[in-house]
């Protein structure tokens, strides 16, 4: 898709690594929550700069101290991002929005060019039309404009200077709470409706979904080193109970979800898609279907927009254009649901993968790694992921919560234009932490499989492109790790025949990078170096024990059967010619141009039938999903997953 976007004023921002938060132990020294702010002493040391921030904003403007931390864990983990705005244009600790200063427009996907839809009994979807310019603004993305009135600070110090950014935040917490009818208290418990107001959020479900979070953040506590190595602590609080009454004081609306399909514990809205019939017989943005019961639904693919929020929802509701199923907001978590979980969305470029896929898109940017995602953001997406997994019993692990740069290409000529968001800044480990599947060791230290798990912070691998082809981007952590040709770092990088071209440390360029959370089995080591098997040959990456860039695991893995050179490597998993029913044209099933050679081995995923929906007329009455007797195992194959036949292939395990 193609939509409004944040920018500075000199090109797209650069979202930087963010941390995890450690929960302390509910003994810990409570922090001070209200009154004088600590006075410098020569035993104060830069790194704790940010904290006696935190402590001077929360006596000057009389909030408690725990609240205004929890507030700015919520928007950005206390991370500073280098003074560069978010994707709303929202910055600092606070994340105080400015989207006029920040505000431009971006192409969708970086270097995608695929067929959202991804198959080929149908005409390529035509390029969808930009998206008009915004005209207003909301409140939601002024909220710096607001600070400098409350304070007297100008802008661009709020812009720049944490401790200032914190400072304005205090204020606007303390004129919420005034707003409110509420009076300046020193306990947290009674500052719930300021809290739900600083989200922004134009309804209640949405504001209490933030204040929520705000309030399971101060009764869990946490401490972190920031980007720019401030140690932030926060004491637990876990018999803390928040008042509410004072939300109902707001002046909120309440939303229609009109059957939204959402977790209770998220604000949900309907913003439908629309299915239209149009032009020459053609129709869009999506296929009627009657999941799961007629087929299964095994994947949820994490997309980023590349746009703002209001752009991409005028996009949404374009018939000419593609779909997905869900939206979710970078300020407040707000999510948009768009098509129904029933139905089939036009998202991941192959069309295998989108009859049995639920498809989210979220408010960011792939080659902006500043233009950073909130933990709201995250939080709200991570619920939603946990509801969907429920509902259609998908495993949570990462050969079924893929990527949209882990789908593979249908075809050999789709390959090379798939697309490659949410890509190497997406915090993957925080991730599935907030989906309570941690990654973690599960086996000794010789186990023929492995996890991807680099400390995101400390993982800083050289990439290029952000802003300008060839040109570094900033230096910030990362979920992936880079792969050689030998255990060398001058080693030429492993190469993708599929893109047919060299591989390059491209921010877009897939060719040689592992990403946190997959699982490949070992092809050998040499001191602090491990070798996988990756696209049909040996990748080599830095590994050492005292600061280790993944993990032993067991696992289930897939080799040649024996007698067999090597075996064919799909895209999709369609049926056998004799499965197709009358009416219904047989699909051809064509091998990417990989191989999985003799003696190699691969982790394997699902088991599963070949399986096609058709669906190509506008009327669902011949939609037919075609299921055959030839099974396919899912392998994790490269940076993609993909997969083999399995009377091609004889499985081995568990590993481990």
């Amino acid at each position: 898709m193609r939509g409004s976007a944040t920018d500075p004023t000199s090109g797209p921002g650069h979202r930087r690594p963010r941390r995890t938060a450690v929960p302390l132990a509910a003994a810990a020294l409570l922090l001070p929550l209200l009154g004088a702010a600590p006075a410098h002493t020569a035993a104060d040391s830069a790194a704790n700069r940010l904290q006696h921030a935190f402590a001077t904003a929360a006596a000057d403007h009389h909030v408690p101290q725990s609240v205004l931390l929890a507030v700015s864990y919520l928007q950005s983990r206390w991370d500073a991002h280098g003074g560069a705005p978010s994707v709303t244009g929202g910055y600092g600790p606070m994340h105080l929005t400015d989207a006029r200063t920040a505000i431009a427009t971006a192409e969708h996907f970086a270097d995608g060019a695929e067929d959202a839809r991804g198959d080929s009994a149908r005409a390529a979807l035509r390029p969808a039309v930009e998206a008009p310019a915004e005209s207003a603004l909301p409140a939601r993305l002024r909220t710096l404009p607001r600070a400098a009135e409350l304070t007297g600070i100008p802008a661009e110090e709020l812009r720049t200077d944490p401790a200032a950014n914190v400072a304005g935040g205090a204020a606007l917490l303390a004129a919420a709470q005034r707003e409110l009818g509420e009076p300046l208290s020193g306990d947290p418990a009674d500052w719930y409706g300021a809290v739900a107001r600083f989200s922004g959020a134009e309804d209640t479900a949405t504001a209490a979904a933030y204040a929520d979070d705000v309030y399971d953040v101060l009764r869990t506590g946490g401490q972190r080193v920031t980007d720019d190595g401030q140690l932030v602590t926060l004491a637990a609080q876990p018999r803390l109970t928040a008042d509410t009454a004072a939300l109902a004081r707001a002046g909120l609306r309440t939303l229609p979800t009109d059957g939204t399909e959402c977790p209770r514990s998220v604000s949900c809205v309907s913003v439908p898609a629309p299915y239209t019939e149009f032009g020459d017989n053609d129709y869009g943005n999506h296929d009627l279907g009657d999941r799961p019961l007629s087929q299964s639904v095994k994947y949820i693919v994490i997309h980023d927009t590349e746009g703002a929020w209001e752009g991409v929802m005028k996009l949404i509701q374009d018939p000419t254009y593609v779909s997905w199923h869900y939206t979710i907001r970078s300020t407040d978590g707000l999510i948009a649901q768009h098509v129904k979980g029933k139905d089939v969305a036009w998202h991941a470029g192959n069309w295998f993968v989108n009859a049995k896929s639920v498809g989210i898109e979220h408010e960011g940017f792939l080659a902006s790694p500043d233009a950073w995602y909130t933990e709201a953001m995250y939080r709200s997406s991570a619920r939603l992921v946990r509801y969907l997994a429920r509902t259609y019993d998908v495993p949570l692990d990462r050969q079924h919560i893929l990527g949209h740069d882990n789908v593979p290409g249908p075809t050999a000529s789709s390959v090379p234009g798939m697309h490659t968001d949410p890509g190497p800044y997406w915090d993957w480990r925080h991730y599935f932490h907030l989906l309570g599947r941690p990654f973690e060791r599960t086996a000794g230290r010789h186990s023929g499989v492995l996890t991807i798990l680099p400390d995101y912070d400390a993982n800083r691998p050289v990439y290029t492109g952000c802003t300008t082809r060839g040109e570094p981007c900033t230096a910030h952590g990362s979920s992936e790790v880079r792969l050689y040709t030998d255990h060398d770092v001058t080693a030429p990088l492993v190469r993708d025949i599929g893109l047919k071209k060299d591989p390059t440390d491209g921010v877009n360029d897939l060719s040689s990078r592992v990403s946190t959370g997959q699982q490949y089995a070992v092809a050998d080591r040499w001191g602090d170096w491990t070798a996988i098997w990756y696209l049909g040959q040996k990748a080599w990456f830095r590994n050492p024990r005292e600061e280790p860039a993944a993990v032993p695991a067991k696992g289930l893995v897939v080799t040649p059967r024996e007698g067999l050179a090597s075996v064919p490597v799909y895209g999709r998993a369609y049926p056998e010619k004799e499965a197709y029913p009358a009416g219904v044209p047989a699909q051809s099933v064509v091998p990417l141009p990989y191989s999985v050679p003799a003696g190699q081995r691969y982790v394997a995923g699902d088991e599963v039938p070949g399986e096609y929906y058709y669906a190509v007329t506008f009327t669902p009455d011949s939609h037919r999903v075609v299921v055959g007797t030839d099974l396919y195992y899912e392998i994790q194959y490269g940076h993609r997953v993909a997969f083999v036949r399995a009377a091609d292939v004889t499985l081995e395990g568990p590993a481990g």
